[in-house]
């Protein structure tokens, strides 16, 4: 009987195929205007490393302000001191902790008539990489040892590692940054987590740094953080030592947790630091400790905009506004089919016959929106890429994957079997006494 059905609806399309183009165009401009935001939307709340969200943790301390919190109403910093960072880290408590920061750093390419530029570079520990799931085109990251001793070496993204060296392995090769050498052990895959959820300060969406370097390295050298950097009262001493014994917060860190266990053990382990901190004079504020998954955290620091929530609720009401117009064409098929309709009542088709024929022809009509709304998507996506053109991550909010291309079938589908409803209930109490006494 569906392929019956199928034959029908078709032949209908096809015989009025100037209401039927209306209502393929209508559920498909809504399809494409909801489907671009909840595109981007989609691209800018996905949780990068969802596969390992019950295992990684945000560190969160409170040491700030005993009058006033750094965020209300009880939010601790977001990021954490020099002292806390290192200490933790040196702790060892975790299966893999990362503290990391972002610094400037000139680099200088090799060759005649090059010129050097400015280029943010990741200063982090050596858990970065196995953390993180980063994979590696050559190479791979440096170790523990590497860190401690602060190894001048580095790991390079695949286009820095193509524009400094080309496409040969340059693993073992020397970078010139600030005029230091560094060697280079190791360069990255394509990896380019959207947003990068393991340092949400400034913009989430810029991507992944080109260049990584050892922490310990960074800090020995007194590298500026180029992130965001908050201090609730100034340092005590002058200088670099003095900032990094100061309050001030301006690290991220992250821990590897593989259990409830681990996790309710870390929380512990970190009360019990913080107890020992305020024997000493710091953490005046009460015990407010987290640890936050990679979605908790994102959810926290709000990375999708306000505005982008609202351009998604005017997008469904102009998807609304084009099923309304779609239910008016469908009624107005409806109204020129009445003779047929009372036709086939009169010869003895059910209601429940003619309401799964009509609903099998308004989903062909959903299918066909659906497939010309992913075009409609498309060129709304290529729409907002150009007009924000002069923004380099922009190319990472504007694609579309084939979960978005299904919900946009999905959703093409359901709303025009949605709007047929009504009209296709009219079609189904036609009387045909009343329509075949009046012909």
């Amino acid at each position: 009987m569906l392929r019956y059905y199928l034959k029908l609806g078709i032949l209908s399309i096809r015989a009025n195929w100037a209401l039927s183009a209306l209502m393929v165009a209508a559920i498909a401009i809504g399809i494409g205007a909801c489907m671009t935001i909840v595109t981007v939307r989609h691209v800018m709340a996905d949780n990068p490393i969802d596969h390992k969200n019950e295992q990684l943790f945000h560190v969160q301390l409170d040491n700030w302000n005993p009058n006033d919190p750094y965020e209300e109403p009880n939010e601790p910093p977001e990021q954490v001191t020099y002292l806390d960072a290192t200490a933790l880290l040196e702790a060892g408590r975790a299966h893999r902790q990362v503290i990391s920061f972002k610094s400037d750093r000139v680099v200088q390419p090799e060759g005649d008539g090059v010129l050097p530029f400015q280029e943010v570079v990741r200063a982090t520990s050596a858990d970065f990489f196995a953390m993180f799931d980063v994979p590696f085109r050559y190479g791979a990251g440096w170790d523990a040892a590497a860190d401690r001793a602060g190894e001048k070496v580095t790991v390079l993204s695949t286009p820095m590692h193509e524009q400094l060296f080309g496409g040969e392995d340059s693993t073992g090769r020397m970078l010139m940054m600030n005029n230091e050498p560094f060697r280079v052990v190791g360069v990255l895959d394509d990896w380019h987590p959207v947003p990068t959820f393991y340092d949400l300060n400034n913009n989430p969406y810029q991507g992944p740094e080109a260049i990584y370097t050892p922490f310990s390295l960074a800090v020995t050298g007194e590298w500026g953080s180029s992130g965001n950097n908050s201090c609730w009262k100034p340092p005590e001493d002058g200088g670099y030592e003095g900032y990094l014994a100061s309050e001030c917060i301006w690290i991220q860190m992250w821990v590897e947790l593989p259990t409830r266990a681990d996790k309710e053990a870390y929380a512990q382990f970190l009360d019990d630091y913080v107890m020992e901190q305020k024997q000493l004079g710091r953490f005046p504020r009460d015990l407010n400790n987290r640890l936050s998954t990679p979605e908790e955290w994102m959810v926290n620091r709000e990375v999708v905009d306000d505005t982008v929530s609202v351009l998604l609720a005017l997008s469904v009401l102009f998807l609304v506004v084009c099923l309304l117009n779609t239910i008016g064409l469908l009624l107005a098929r409806v109204i020129r089919r009445r003779s047929d309709i009372s036709l086939r009542r009169a010869l003895g088709a059910s209601k429940a016959a003619l309401f799964r024929q009509y609903i099998v022809e308004a989903g062909l009509i959903g299918v066909a929106g659906g497939l010309a709304g992913i075009g409609m998507t498309w060129l709304g996506l290529r729409g907002i890429e150009n007009v924000f053109a002069d923004y380099d991550f922009i190319q990472y909010l504007v694609t579309m994957d084939w979960q978005m291309v299904g919900l946009a079938v999905l959703l093409a589908i359901v709303s025009a079997l949605g709007a047929a409803l009504y009209p296709i209930w009219r079609a189904c109490s036609v009387s045909p006494a009343s329509t075949l006494r009046i012909q």
